[in-house]
Formats: C-alpha cells, sequence, structure tokens
C-alpha cells in the first residue's frame, strides 16, 4: 500500500510539473504570435544611440577646447586631436565609441561619477529588449523547485 501511495505521489509531482512547463510554454507562444510582450514599447541598439546623442552630442577633440582629462577612463589612452568624444553634463570626457560600449553594456551612468546619462525609463526598456533567456537547466531547476519543496530533485 505504501508502494502505491509513494507512485501515485511522484505520478501527482511530475503532472504538476509537466503542466506548468507546458502552461509557461503557452503564455510563451502567445507572447510572440501576437507580439504582446509588454505596453512599453521597446528600445533597440539604434534608436538607445540616438537617445546617446541627443542628451550628449559627439564632438571632435581638440587641444585648445581645453577638455580636461585628455585620456579616455573607459579604455585607458590618450584622446587625440580630432577623434569623436562624448562630453557628458558632469563634464568628463569619453571616446565616443567607447562610452557608448560602456552605456550599452552597463547601466547608463557616467564611468567615473555614475551621473545618470539618460532617463531611468529608457534604460529599462532597452535592458528589457536584450534579455535573453540562456536555456539554462539551473535556471529551470531553481523554478520548479520553488513549486514543490524539494522533492523534484529525485527525479532529475
Amino acid at each position: 500500500m505504501a508502494a502505491i501511495s509513494g507512485f501515485f505521489s511522484h505520478l501527482y509531482t511530475i503532472t504538476l510539473v509537466l503542466f506548468t512547463i507546458m502552461i509557461l510554454e503557452l503564455v510563451m507562444l502567445v507572447q510572440s504570435v501576437t507580439g504582446f510582450h509588454s505596453r512599453k514599447p521597446k528600445i533597440n541598439s539604434t534608436q538607445y544611440l540616438k537617445f546617446i546623442e541627443e542628451k550628449n552630442p559627439t564632438i571632435r577633440y581638440s587641444k585648445r577646447s581645453k577638455l580636461e582629462p585628455n585620456e579616455c577612463i573607459v579604455c585607458l589612452s590618450e584622446i587625440e586631436e580630432g577623434e569623436k568624444v562624448r562630453r557628458l553634463k558632469c563634464n568628463h570626457t569619453f571616446h565616443r565609441d567607447c562610452l557608448d560600449e560602456w552605456l550599452q553594456q552597463f547601466w547608463a551612468t557616467c564611468p567615473l561619477c555614475r551621473t545618470k546619462v539618460l532617463p531611468d525609463e529608457i534604460v529599462a526598456n532597452f535592458r528589457s529588449q536584450n534579455e535573453v533567456y540562456d536555456g539554462s537547466d539551473e535556471d529551470i531547476m531553481h523554478m520548479l523547485t520553488a513549486l514543490h519543496s524539494n522533492s523534484i530533485h529525485r527525479f532529475f
């Protein structure tokens, strides 16, 4: 009798896990078919770089312009005459490409003083567009473990 009880307990757990996975897959399928992910418009890399350009236009570095310092803190190389740079509102100057890469990889703040370069809403929309599930089994196991205590580990 205990064996039958154990069997039905395991069957219940497996059924619950499979049902949950099917529901999640169905939700993702509906989202991909309808194109509905969120109410906020997503921002792609090109749009994000346009926002950066609007807030902090590209300029050509000139030693006469007295932009200090004359070193890009992101790449740690000297800024040469005529190179494209961005001067932020906090008065820090960087190579344009170095800063653009920094702002896309990290939160949109100055690499030196962490002053905000773009509004939080724009950054959040850009981040949500670029979040991708990597297919990690560990993430799935963590979610499923929360579903039914630690008993799931016995099956995998």
